[in-house]
């Protein structure tokens, strides 16, 4: 396992992502939250929160069980340990805006930046 501190993946770098929470999914522990966008996971790279790295996958309409696209952008949270990623397919673009708009959802809790 590498630790996204170390692990080599930047902005516009391909990252595969298995899917958890598809669009329409119910949070595992706030049932007030669903997801409209999918949510998942890269394999082997550990967040600073010690599970795996989180992923917003933006512009799927379908509900996903795997996605492999573009590393857009990085969430930062100022309250958090933890960084959250957001993935497009290749040459999809997103202003942070738009990512504000499609993750407000859950970022909605925390103090953030958005890096791209």
């Amino acid at each position: 396992m590498v630790k996204t501190k170390d692990c080599g993946i930047r902005i516009g770098d391909t990252i595969k992502v298995k899917i958890d929470r598809p669009i329409g999914t119910v949070h595992p522990k706030h049932d007030d939250i669903i997801y409209p966008i999918n949510y998942g996971y890269v394999e082997g790279i550990i967040a600073q929160d010690g599970e795996e790295q989180d992923v917003y996958i933006l512009g799927e309409k379908e509900r996903l069980e795997e996605f492999e696209g573009v590393l857009i952008a990085i969430i930062h949270r100022y309250d958090d340990v933890e960084e959250k990623w957001v993935a497009a397919r290749k040459g999809a673009v997103y202003s942070k805006e738009e990512i504000l708009k499609q993750t407000h959802f859950q970022e909605q809790f925390y103090h953030i930046d958005i890096r791209m």
